[in-house]
């Protein structure tokens, strides 16, 4: 099939493309010898290498040069800390264009997308500068005259970040201006489908520690594949260990981690809903819809992948989306107009056409896209139309996460089943709600509600804001990244009791005379 009218019509040559990626790594500070290493760099807008890179043996000397740089950390005052931050994301200001094309390129994000995600890098440093002054505990008050009770906060120590392909950099970000600006070194293993984006976010970090003075072993870069990051998961070195990808992945690294007492932090997998009530503002309620479906060619664990919509609105709000849906450009991620980038590579091309075929099996109809696009430009690489599936009820297939762009729509009767319906999968990531009854809102919103960790009215389940904490419930991990007081999961915490009243009365009333 030919791709639809606004999207990019060709496909730009191999040699086009690893030019672009070489030009905006070296415009970062990137060593060109690390673009020209063993392992090939696909890119997923042609299937075809961007260059090469090497990847790390072992974590051993990282770690203990991480170890080493944290007992000078530690000590730097917080705001000095912050001033590292502050000038990344002027760093990272000066450079959004080309760590944008990097994305791009790299992930497959159309460049508004790819864009937004160096914006949220910028932000979140704005946002750990802030921390930098704010890292407050409290005075509680004593049962004991003449006493205080305190409690503070300190560094942890290493800080290891396993991020995934579809959100190169911002992820990383979210741990590391957080982590520095707590007094943690950070040591970075990155997909392996995305390390040119990663040279590239750790040459500005570099040059921001160098201009301050401060050793490079505080970022450290580890490129490899999962083996490397299960030795990360396993170093009794590494005190937190933040990883983003799938359950299945998170399974993993869990265990291993807890097994040595150490502490994780993971962000995994989603299988988000919208419930449509008979009240909603159904062209909003569109809008909010495409944009969380088919963003990221369906690629973010908080894209939507179930809409729960009333049996009185549900054919209109199918006709609606079939219409978009059939019009969305698909095509060249970094051409103007285009909406819909490509699948990351063959397996999620084979997992979106095996879970089309079991809905299917499962009593459910396709009505708009599946199709693969481009196919004859771009033999290698993977141009999936958005699919929209309508389903008779909930069904096996409707309770998987299939990391592509597939939206399955179900029928409700009563609002309260809709939450139950909203509840019933394993993952616990991020929900929404479209209806102008505040009570319906309210309800969604409380504890009877939505089990999910984000929970929004009248806006899809992407999109979120770094100054919310970020993160879900249930097979999503339970951890937390990003604002609010996610801070804390890079420090330890001290209870503090000062006597200074010249006796010693024990708590309780405890008498221990001697």
């Amino acid at each position: 099939m030919t791709s639809s009218i606004g999207a990019a019509t060709t496909i730009p040559s191999e040699d086009a493309l690893t030019l672009r990626a070489r030009t905006a790594a070296e415009a970062c500070g990137v060593d060109p010898d690390r673009l020209a290493g063993p392992h090939a760099v696909l890119s997923p807008v042609n299937g075809r290498p961007l260059g090469g890179v090497e990847w790390l043996d072992d974590v051993e000397d990282v770690v203990d040069r991480a170890q080493a740089a944290f007992r000078e950390w530690r000590r730097v005052p917080a705001p000095a800390r912050g001033a590292v931050v502050k000038r990344l994301g002027q760093l990272l200001t000066e450079h959004k264009a080309e760590l944008g094309t990097l994305v791009s390129l790299e992930a497959g994000k159309i460049t508004s997308e790819a864009l937004g995600e160096v914006q949220e890098m910028i932000d979140i440093c704005d946002f750990a500068v802030g921390h930098s002054r704010q890292l407050y505990g409290r005075t509680m008050v004593s049962e004991r005259p003449g006493h205080r009770l305190a409690e503070t906060w300190h560094p942890l120590g290493v800080v290891a970040v396993v991020s995934a392909f579809n959100f190169p950099v911002a992820v990383w970000s979210w741990n590391t201006a957080l982590a520095l600006v707590c007094g943690d070194p950070v040591i970075w293993k990155p997909s392996e489908k995305t390390p040119l984006t990663a040279l590239a976010a750790n040459a500005l970090v570099q040059q921001a520690l160098s201009e301050h003075g401060v050793t490079r072993d505080v970022c450290q870069l580890a490129l490899g594949d999962g083996e490397l990051g299960a030795a990360l998961a396993d170093h009794p070195g590494v005190a937190l260990v933040s990883a983003t990808g799938s359950t299945r992945m998170g399974r993993d690294v869990g265990p291993r981690v807890a097994q040595r007492f150490g502490r994780s932090l993971l962000e995994l997998g989603g299988n988000n809903a919208a419930v449509v009530t008979p009240s909603a503002d159904l062209d909003l309620t569109v809008r909010g819809i495409v944009f969380s479906a088919a963003g990221t060619a369906g690629q973010r664990c908080t894209t939507l992948r179930r809409v729960i919509a009333h049996r009185s609105i549900v054919d209109e709000l199918i006709e609606r989306l079939t219409e978009v849906y059939g019009r969305l450009p698909v095509g060249d991620p970094t051409a103007e107009g285009t909406l819909v980038g490509p699948l990351i590579g063959a397996d999620a091309h084979a997992a979106m056409q095996q879970a089309l075929k079991q809905a299917v099996a499962e009593g459910g109809t396709v009505v708009a896209g599946g199709e693969r696009e481009l196919e004859a430009d771009a033999p290698e690489a993977f141009y999936l139309r958005p699919a929209l599936v309508r389903m008779p009820g909930q069904t096996p297939i409707v309770h998987a996460e299939t990391f592509a762009p597939v939206l399955y729509v179900l029928p409700y009767e009563d609002f309260a089943d809709a939450i139950a319906m909203n509840n019933a999968v394993p993952q616990g990531l991020s929900s929404s709600v479209f209806t102008r009854d505040q009570a319906e809102a309210e309800l969604f919103l409380s504890a009877e509600g939505s089990d999910c960790g984000i929970v929004n009215v009248n806006i899809g389940t992407s999109g979120a804001e770094i100054g919310g904490a970020f993160g879900g419930e249930k097979e999503t991990g339970g951890g937390r990244e990003s604002g609010s007081d996610a801070w804390r999961a890079y420090m330890r915490r001290a209870t503090n009791t000062v006597n200074y009243s010249g006796a010693l009365p024990l708590a309780q009333g405890v008498d221990f005379s001697v």
